[in-house]
């Protein structure tokens, strides 16, 4: 399947300012901030597939606002797709913008805009503020802002055979030629979970869960997944322009849906150019309901890095955060994949690793809750531990509810994104803090076999919070 872009190289009157804080790809702590966003990506292509030319400047590509403001000199209207922790940067920049251009439009739209309207809207500087997806609104809206209220419902498309395949060339490069060196524009840079260059795909929207922590089901619909040839032959048209060395399947949740999965197993290996690895999540309860699927997958997909979100290591928490999944159900997961690592290590191949998302600090945890998480991490070999402490943003159930008790350490000017944050009132960090320096191995360690107990060292996890 052929694809191009025929578009024009003038400058335009549109620019989209790509948020983040200041400097992140200038002086990079991690890959995480440098991946580039999907929906501004699919957005851009949309509007340049109708003739409508864009520009685009990021927040992270500069060291300071001056900087920023230099680049946003004479645009007619700026676009933005705001999360919540991107919001501070997205009020600035279009604070910025409009002193620049006052006779400019900021037309904003993303998660927060769709779980925060309150605090969009009593930003003056966005002209106007569009709740949920915005594929199916966004040429109309350029072409004819005043059509549209201040506050207007956007439109996604039925299906995400719908969606073109983002034009990745329309990303900005790296400011600095260093970073550079190991970005791999236009995909993303190396992570270090798989061979680079690294592309980024998705292939569904929206994890159909309802976790009491998650503000992702308050945002866009679920809209199935897109067509498994449509993937493939994505992947071959990236692996042959740039080349692929692994790829990350960026889905709220890939393991669903079996039937989809199965037809993948089928048509991967064989139509795509390379079994490359890859990176995906799943579900500890998914695993266990269909574990002859999940090995089928690792075996013959080459899925080797497998991110599973157990959060914690305890039924009583599990339940709180209505995860659906049991200690039980995380336990057979765990127990599954070190298995299948020990075979396929045994055949002289790379066993895979595990992605571990746990989260601490949850209102209502106890020691006890804790100990379980970190002997569940314990217990897996292979391991990746992303760790971080609870985050109530708004959109989540659990989130509203401790702003409105006013439990939030977060706030509209400082929506923590950094995992050692310390986020919700009454939570003892000092106590996580000494459990990931390793000062409660003993308790930690009760129950575990000498091989489990010897796993990670004192230091591991901590650094695990600060980098996750």
């Amino acid at each position: 399947m052929a694809y191009t872009w025929p578009w024009a190289k003038q400058r335009a009157k549109i620019v989209w300012i790509d948020l983040g804080d200041l400097g992140d790809l200038v002086h990079p702590e991690g890959p995480h901030e440098q991946w580039q966003d999907h929906g501004l990506g699919l957005l851009r292509t949309i509007l340049h597939q109708n003739s409508i030319q864009t520009d685009i400047v990021s927040t992270r590509a500069v060291t300071s606002w001056d900087q920023l403001a230099q680049q946003l000199v004479g645009y007619d209207m700026a676009l933005m797709n705001v999360r919540s922790y991107t919001y501070p940067s997205g009020r600035k920049a279009a604070q910025i913008f409009k002193e620049i251009n006052p006779r400019g439009l900021v037309m904003a739209g993303g998660m927060h805009a769709t779980v925060a309207a309150d605090e969009m809207l009593a930003v003056p500087e966005f002209d106007k503020i569009c709740q949920g997806a915005g594929e199916k609104v966004i040429v109309d809206l350029v072409k004819d802002p005043a059509a549209f209220p201040r506050l207007f419902q956007g439109q996604s498309a039925s299906s995400m055979a719908e969606w073109p395949m983002m034009d990745r060339t329309l990303w900005p490069k790296p400011a600095d030629r260093r970073l550079a060196r190991h970005f791999n524009w236009p995909l993303e840079p190396e992570c270090g979970w798989g061979p680079g260059p690294v592309a980024t795909i998705l292939t569904s929207r929206v994890c159909p869960w309802q976790c009491v922590f998650c503000n992702e089901s308050s945002y866009v619909p679920n809209m199935g997944r897109k067509p498994v040839d449509q993937v493939i032959d994505e992947l071959n048209y990236l692996d042959d322009h740039w080349g692929i060395g692994s790829f990350v399947i960026h889905d709220s949740m890939f393991f669903q849906n079996p039937s989809w999965l199965k037809e993948w197993i089928e048509k991967y290996p064989t139509k795509a150019n390379k079994r490359w690895t890859y990176w995906a999540a799943g579900r500890a309860d998914t695993v266990r309901q269909w574990p002859d699927l999940f090995e089928a997958l690792v075996k013959e997909t080459n899925w080797n890095l497998v991110s599973i979100g157990f959060e914690s290591g305890s039924d009583r928490i599990l339940r709180l955060l209505n995860k659906e999944c049991t200690e039980e159900d995380n336990n057979f997961a765990i127990d599954l994949l070190n298995r299948l690592g020990d075979q396929i290590e045994a055949q002289g191949k790379q066993a895979p690793k595990f992605w571990s998302n746990i989260m601490l600090g949850i209102p209502g945890e106890l020691p006890e809750d804790a100990f379980k998480t970190m002997r569940m991490i314990k217990r897996m070999k292979r391991v990746f531990p992303s760790i971080s402490y609870y985050a109530p943003y708004p959109g989540s159930a659990l989130g509203f509810q401790l702003i409105a008790e006013g439990k939030s350490k977060m706030s509209k000017d400082n929506y923590h994104r950094f995992p050692d944050d310390e986020k919700v009132i009454g939570v003892d960090y000092k106590f996580y803090r000494e459990l990931l320096a390793g000062k409660y191995e003993d308790e930690v360690n009760r129950g575990l076999s000498p091989e489990e107990q010897g796993r990670g060292y004192s230091g591991l996890y901590a650094r695990a919070l600060t980098k996750a």
